[in-house]
C-alpha cells in the first residue's frame, strides 16, 4: 500500500533529524510519497504567516503530518504555531510514549510509560484576559459580584475549561489505547481536591468511565503527588491520562527519566488528522553542525508507522535504533560524557539504517 504523507522539515535542526528520520522510514521500504511543505519562522517573510494555507491544506487532504520542530517568532503576535495546529485540526489527544532504551543515559531503569494528554481544553484553551483591558476590569467586577472575591485591578486571567465532552473522549481514548496494546493500568491525574467545577469534572467522567473497562485497573492521582510517585517508583506506572497542563508538565518529567527529550516524541491526533513530532524545540544554535541526537524525530516516526498499520516497519526501524544506541559507538554527543567521542547526526542515522540492513 501507498501512502501520501505531509512532512515538514521545520526550523534550526530540523531540516537535518528530518531528513534521517525520513531515509530510516525509506529503508523500510514502506511505499510513501512525501508532500514537502514549510512552516516556522522561515515562512514568515514570504507569507506573511508561520502557517500558509498550502501546509494547513496538505495536512487536511493527506490526514497525516509528520514534522519537525518549528519556531515560534517571539514578539510577533503569533501564539504556538503547534497549539495551533492541535486546535484548527481538532487534534484532541497527545500521546507521549516513554520507554529507556539501554546505552540512555539516565538513573532509572523499568520504566515504559504512556502519557495521554488532553490537547484542547484547560489554560491551553487560550482564553485570556489582558491587564487593564476594558473586558477584563469587567470579567473582575463580574468574578466580585458572583463570588463575593476581590481581585486586584491589575489582575490577568486565564480561564481553565474542562468539559464533559472532551473529558470522555480523552479518558475513553486512554483505556482503548491500554486494552488494544496489552496495558494494566490507567492512571488518571488531576486537581480536584481544589479546583472542584474544573478537575473535579474530569475525574467524575474519568470514574465513570473506568465502570466499562473491568478488564483494566483504575486509580486516580493528585498532580503533585503524581510528579513524587514518578521519580521514586515509575516502574509501578503504565497509562497516565491528563488534562492539558499537567500532561504537559508530566511528560518532560517522564523525558527525564528515560534520558531527556532526545528520546521524546508526540502523535497529535484527532478524528481523522494525525501529526506526529519530536517534543523538543528547534534548537537554532544548533543548526547545520550536524550534531544533534536524531532519535526523538526517528520515534515519531515509528509513531506515525504504527498509527498508519505498519507495524512491522515500525518495530524494524525501533529495533535497530535500540541496537545502535545499546551498543553505543555511533551515538551523539548526548549518549555519552564528558570526553568520550561521539558521532553527528548523520552518522547516528547511518548506524540505524545499516543495523536495518539497508544502505544510506
Amino acid at each position: 500500500m501507498s501512502y501520501k504523507i505531509t512532512l515538514i522539515p521545520g526550523d534550526g535542526i530540523g531540516p537535518e533529524i528530518t531528513e534521517v528520520t525520513k531515509k530510516c522510514i525509506e529503508a523500510t521500504e514502506v511505499e510513501i510519497e512525501w508532500d514537502i511543505k514549510m512552516a516556522g519562522e522561515q515562512c514568515i517573510e514570504k507569507y506573511g504567516t508561520p502557517i500558509p494555507d498550502e501546509t494547513i491544506k496538505s495536512i487536511a487532504e493527506n490526514k497525516i503530518c509528520l514534522k519537525g520542530p518549528i519556531t515560534t517568532p517571539v514578539g510577533t503576535g503569533f501564539r504556538s504555531i503547534n497549539v495551533f495546529l492541535r486546535q484548527h485540526f481538532k487534534l484532541y489527544v497527545c500521546l507521549r510514549p516513554f520507554k529507556i532504551y539501554e546505552g540512555a543515559k539516565t538513573k532509572f531503569k523499568d520504566v515504559d510509560i504512556v502519557i495521554i494528554r488532553e490537547n484542547m481544553e484547560d489554560l491551553y484553551a487560550g482564553i485570556e484576559f489582558e491587564r487593564g483591558k476594558a473586558e477584563t476590569l469587567q470579567l473582575i467586577e463580574f468574578i466580585e459580584k458572583t463570588t463575593g472575591k476581590n481581585l486586584s485591578q491589575n489582575t490577568g486571567i486565564s480561564i481553565k475549561p474542562i468539559s464533559v465532552e472532551n473529558s470522555e473522549k480523552i479518558v475513553r481514548f486512554g483505556f482503548e489505547y491500554a486494552r488494544k496494546n496489552n496495558r494494566k493500568k490507567v492512571t488518571v491525574v488531576h486537581k480536584a481536591n481544589i479546583m472542584k467545577y474544573s478537575d473535579g469534572l474530569f475525574l467524575e467522567v474519568a470514574k465513570n468511565i473506568a465502570k466499562e473497562y473491568t478488564d483494566i485497573e483504575f486509580e486516580d492521582k493528585i498532580v503533585d503527588n503524581m510528579a513524587m510517585q514518578l521519580v521514586q517508583k515509575p516502574e509501578i506506572y503504565d497509562v497516565i491520562v491528563c488534562p492539558n497542563l499537567y500532561g504537559d508538565i508530566l511528560s518532560d518529567l517522564c523525558a527525564g527519566l528515560v534520558g531527556g527529550l532526545g528520546l521524546s516524541a508526540g502523535a497529535n491526533i484527532g478524528e481523522d488528522v494525525a501529526i506526529f513530532e519530536p517534543t523538543h524545540g528547534s534548537a537554532p544554535k544548533y543548526k547545520g553542525l550536524n550534531k544533534v541526537n536524531p532519535c526523538a524525530m526517528i520515534l515519531a516516526g515509528i509513531l506515525m508507522l504504527d498509527y498508519i498499520g505498519e507495524t512491522e516497519a515500525a518495530e524494524k526501524i525501533e529495533k535497530a535504533m535500540a541496537e545502535v544506541i545499546k551498543e553505543g559507538k555511533y551515538v551523539t554527543y548526548d549518549f555519552k560524557n564528558s570526553g568520550e567521542s561521539y558521532v553527528g547526526t548523520i552518522e547516528m542515522g547511518k548506524a540505524i539504517i545499516e543495523k536495518m540492513g539497508a544502505k544510506w
